[in-house]
């Protein structure tokens, strides 16, 4: 990849261990706004996580990925932590969007440093060529990059979006344009339908795919899994977003602990819960994970995935997720689309 000249001359990239030392004094001030506070110490040393394959993509990725809402609103400073915290634990998968608010510039400036190894997806909810060419253009020059590891049509959730997606002048002729060029390495696409999801699929060559995988959801109605079923039968990469999803928010006071997530997540205080709903999600057919936007879920994701991965969701397990569903049926955090 090709350096971007004007970023380069404002941050030179750093050594991990120094760039987090000039962080906050040898600390990882996580969250300036008081959320969270982890110090990592001088020679504490982190155990490699084992990458996995993300369907045809080739990728080598580490289960769970960062999303780009987690660097928005906090600052730069706080964006530039969490990108280094993650990054000292082998994360190597970015994905953001331009409608995440400042995601993009906060994101851009905190990997930066980091780009040349690392895989960054974005994303787009322009269907019409002329508006996406725009859009692109802006997104990588915020993201300070000339290439995306993976560009995906963001949210399908209508016909009409992938209608307008794959029509005359839709944005699927600037993606394979850009493809053609090499500032498109993969394609992907993120769904809240079943349906258009498996249409989307039926009419390209998709690399990967990102989408609801819920224990809740799932137990339900089994809502998710044809899509997946059919994602994996064309070796798309999974990548599941809501995994750590609880319910819907009950009134706006509670919402406020969450200001990045519409719907509440698991309190990850409550592990044994957190655990056995993200190996629903791995069992469900997901590759990796998404978690929620505050960086509490993520941190926790991070830090459990061995014990997540590391053995099948159990009978006990099973038997927790039942009675929470049965306590928290009434409040679904979403009515998805057929």
């Amino acid at each position: 990849m090709q350096k971007n000249k004007q970023f380069s001359k404002k941050l030179q990239p750093m050594n991990k261990r120094e760039f987090i030392k000039r962080s906050v004094a040898g600390a990882v001030a996580l969250g300036i706004t008081g959320k969270t506070s982890v110090t990592l110490a001088e020679n504490q040393k982190i155990p490699e996580v084992k990458k996995r394959k993300l369907g045809k993509t080739g990728f080598e990725v580490f289960p769970v990925i960062y999303g780009g809402i987690i660097s928005r609103q906090d600052g730069q400073d706080a964006s530039n932590n969490y990108v280094a915290w993650a990054i000292d634990r082998g994360i190597n998968y970015f994905d953001v969007a331009p409608s995440y608010g400042d995601a993009q510039e906060k994101l851009g400036i905190s990997l930066q440093p980091y780009r040349k190894d690392k895989y960054l997806a974005c994303k787009t909810t322009q269907r019409k060529r002329v508006d996406a060419e725009k859009e692109f253009e802006q997104s990588l020059k915020m993201l300070h990059t000339d290439y995306f590891d993976v560009y995906q049509l963001h949210s399908l959730t209508s016909p009409d979006d992938v209608d307008q997606a794959f029509g005359p002048g839709g944005v699927m002729e600037m993606i394979e344009k850009e493809k053609q060029r090499g500032r498109i390495r993969k394609v992907g696409f993120s769904a809240h339908s079943q349906t258009q999801a498996i249409r989307a699929i039926s009419m390209y060559d998709f690399d990967t795919m990102m989408f609801p995988t819920n224990w809740q959801m799932i137990m339900r109605d089994g809502w998710s899994t044809k899509a997946i079923e059919t994602a994996k039968k064309h070796d798309m990469g999974v990548i599941a977003i809501k995994g750590l999803i609880h319910r819907s928010w009950i009134n706006q006071d509670e919402r406020k602990a969450y200001p990045k997530s519409w719907c509440k997540p698991i309190d990850v205080s409550d592990v044994p819960f957190g655990v056995a709903a993200l190996k629903y999600t791995f069992k469900s057919g997901a590759d990796v994970i998404i978690p929620p936007g505050d960086f509490r879920d993520f941190a926790f994701c991070v830090d459990h995935i061995d014990e997540i991965l590391g053995s099948p969701l159990s009978t006990s397990e099973l038997a927790l997720l039942d009675r929470e569903f049965l306590a928290i049926k009434d409040h679904p955090f979403f009515e998805p689309r057929t």
